[in-house]
C-alpha cells in the first residue's frame, strides 16, 4: 500500500476576527503540508448559522494574503474536492446522518430546551449519555409509529449519536501521545438539527475530513476533549483506516496570570489579538491589528512559530521558507505558551534591521509627505539609513528623525538648562563663522575643521557639541553632530542656529 498523501486543513467559522491563536494553528499546518509534500486546505465551517458575521469569511482570507501564508485548495483558492464551504454541503451530510440512523450508531431525540433545563435543575451535573437517555423523550424510548408521527407533524428534534458504555477510546495524539478516555464519561453529542437541516461541527468536521482525505488534524488544545467522539465516529462510519492523526497544539496563554489569550488582554496591555484591524458590523467597535499597528507579516511569522516549538537552537530569526525544513510537530510543547507580545515588538525591531534603508524609506515617506509635500525619496532615504536601527515600527521614526525635516520651533527646556551654558552664544557665533568658511561641507571636512578650532580655542568638545545640537535639533537627540549638518546643508544649519542664537540669548 502507498503512504498516504498529507493533506491537513484550517477550516474557521466565520463568526468574526480571526484570533491571533488560529493564525499559529494556520501556519503550522502550512509548515507541516510544505514539510511532507503536502497539500494545505481551506475550508469554511458555517453551520452554525445564527453565529455568522458578515465579513468575517473575506477578512480570514485577507489575513492569510498578508501573512504569506498560501493555501493549496479551498474556499476561494479551487480544488476537486469541494464545497468547501459546509453550509453548501447540506445534502451530503444528509446521507451520513441517514446512515448512522440506519446502523443503530445515532437516534432521534425530541426533548425541547425546557425540558433539557428541567433535567438539568432535577440532576445535578445533567448530560444526556447512556445512563440518562432511557429517561428523556427519543427514538429509543418511543415506539417507531410515535416517531414518524411526531416528525410528519413537523415536531423539531436533534440526532444524537449513540455512544455504548464501557469501551475505552484510544486517541494518538503527535504531540500527547496516547490519550485514553472512557467512554461512559462521553454524552450523546447532537449530530444534526431539524430546525436548520444542517449538522453540528462534529459530524461536519468528520464527513469532510473524511471525504477531502485529510490526513493530519492539527488544531488548539481546546479540541481535545472532542478527540476521543471524532474517533468513535470514524469507528461508526467504519473509516478506521482513514482516521486521520491528530496533533493538539499548546494553548496561547495571557502574557500575565493564568488562562487563555484573550481579546481582553490585548486591549488591557495595549497589544492587538488579530492579524489585521476588524470592524464589528454588529457593535461598530474597531480592534487593533498587527498589520495597522505596524508589524511585518514575516515578524509575525517568526514570533508565532516560536511560541509552543522551538528547532533547538540559539537561532531566533527565521523566514518562513527557512522553518519549513526546520518544524517538527512532535516537538511542540504540551504546556502552554506564554503571549510575550513584548518579543514581538523585539521581533519587529529586528527585522527592520535586517530590511534595506531604501525599503523602510519607502514606508516612511509617505509619513514624511504628510509634513513635508516637497520632501524627496533620496533625502528620506539618507535620515532612514541613519535612523532606523533605534526603532521597532516605522511610525516611530517621525517622531525620532522630524528635526531633519523641520526646523525646531521650540527649544527643550530641560535640556537648555542642562547644554546651553553663559558662553554658549558666543561660542555658537564663533562657530557659523568657522562653518560659513568651510566650500566642501561634506562630513569628514566639517568634522576634521571644527575639531582643529575646538582644539586651538581650547574649548570642551561636549560643551560646543551639546549646544550646536540644541541649536538643530531642539533637544537633546539625533545621531553624530556632522552627520545631521552634513545633511541640513551649509546654509539651513547657519540659519538653525542663529535662529536658537536669537532666542536662547
Amino acid at each position: 500500500m502507498s503512504e498516504r498523501r498529507v493533506r491537513v486543513r484550517f477550516a474557521p467559522s466565520p463568526t468574526g476576527a480571526l484570533h491571533i491563536g488560529g493564525v499559529r494553528t494556520a501556519l503550522y499546518n502550512y509548515l507541516f503540508a510544505k514539510q511532507h509534500g503536502g497539500d494545505l486546505v481551506f475550508r469554511i465551517e458555517d453551520t452554525d448559522s445564527n453565529r455568522f458575521v458578515p465579513g468575517a469569511e473575506e477578512y480570514i482570507i485577507e489575513s492569510f494574503k498578508w501573512l504569506g501564508i498560501k493555501f493549496d485548495e479551498g474556499v476561494s483558492f479551487g480544488g476537486d474536492k469541494g464545497p468547501y464551504r459546509q453550509s453548501e454541503r447540506r445534502d451530503i451530510y444528509k446521507k451520513y446522518v441517514q446512515q448512522l440512523l440506519d446502523a443503530d450508531k445515532a437516534y432521534i431525540a425530541f426533548d425541547t430546551p425546557e425540558e433539557l433545563e428541567t433535567k438539568r435543575q432535577e440532576i445535578q451535573n445533567f448530560q444526556y449519555d447512556c445512563h440518562t437517555r432511557s429517561q428523556m423523550r427519543n427514538s429509543l424510548t418511543l415506539s417507531k409509529e410515535e416517531v414518524e408521527q411526531m416528525i410528519a407533524d413537523g415536531k423539531q428534534y436533534v440526532v444524537r449519536f449513540k455512544i455504548e458504555a464501557g469501551q475505552e477510546v484510544l486517541v494518538n495524539d503527535l504531540i500527547r501521545g496516547e490519550v485514553r478516555v472512557k467512554s461512559d464519561i462521553l454524552d450523546d453529542k447532537v449530530l444534526y438539527k431539524s430546525a436548520d437541516q444542517l449538522p453540528t461541527y462534529h459530524l461536519a468536521n468528520i464527513v469532510d475530513d473524511h471525504l477531502m482525505e485529510i490526513s493530519h488534524v492539527i488544531r488548539g488544545e481546546e479540541w481535545l476533549p472532542s478527540a476521543p467522539l471524532h474517533v468513535l465516529l470514524y469507528q461508526a462510519f467504519g473509516w478506521e483506516d482513514t482516521m486521520p492523526q491528530f496533533a493538539h497544539l499548546p494553548l496561547l496563554l495571557k502574557p500575565d496570570g493564568k488562562g487563555k489569550l484573550s481579546k481582553r488582554d490585548g486591549d488591557r496591555l495595549g497589544f492587538p489579538v488579530f492579524p489585521l484591524e476588524w470592524h464589528d458590523p454588529k457593535s461598530g467597535e474597531v480592534s487593533r491589528g498587527y498589520r495597522e499597528d505596524g508589524y511585518f507579516p514575516e515578524a509575525v511569522i517568526n514570533f508565532l512559530a516560536l511560541l509552543g516549538w522551538n528547532p533547538g537552537t540559539e537561532q531566533e530569526l527565521f523566514s518562513l521558507d527557512e522553518l519549513v525544513p526546520l518544524f517538527d510537530i512532535t516537538k511542540c510543547s504540551k504546556a502552554g505558551a506564554k503571549f510575550a507580545y513584548d518579543k514581538g515588538i523585539w521581533f519587529n525591531h529586528e527585522y527592520i534591521l535586517k530590511k534595506s534603508a531604501e525599503e523602510i524609506a519607502q514606508l516612511f515617506f509617505p509619513i514624511v509627505k504628510e509634513h513635508c509635500p516637497n520632501e524627496t525619496i533620496e533625502r528620506v532615504t539618507a535620515v532612514t539609513a541613519m535612523m532606523k536601527d533605534r526603532v521597532s515600527f516605522v511610525k516611530e521614526l517621525w517622531p525620532l528623525c522630524s528635526f531633519f525635516f523641520e526646523a525646531p520651533t521650540a527649544y527643550d527646556e530641560k535640556t537648555a538648562k542642562k547644554r546651553w551654558k553663559e558662553d554658549s552664544a558666543q561660542v555658537m557665533t564663533e562657530l557659523i563663522g568657522v562653518l560659513e568658511g568651510i566650500d566642501d561641507f561634506s562630513l569628514e571636512n566639517q568634522e576634521q575643521i571644527v575639531h582643529a578650532w575646538v582644539e586651538q580655542k581650547e574649548y570642551k568638545l561636549g560643551n560646543v557639541m551639546n549646544a550646536w545640537r540644541l541649536t538643530l535639533v531642539g533637544e537633546g537627540k539625533g545621531p553624530g553632530m556632522f552627520d545631521i549638518s552634513a545633511f541640513l546643508g551649509k546654509e539651513e544649519t547657519i540659519a538653525r542656529m542663529k535662529r536658537a542664537i536669537e532666542i536662547l540669548g
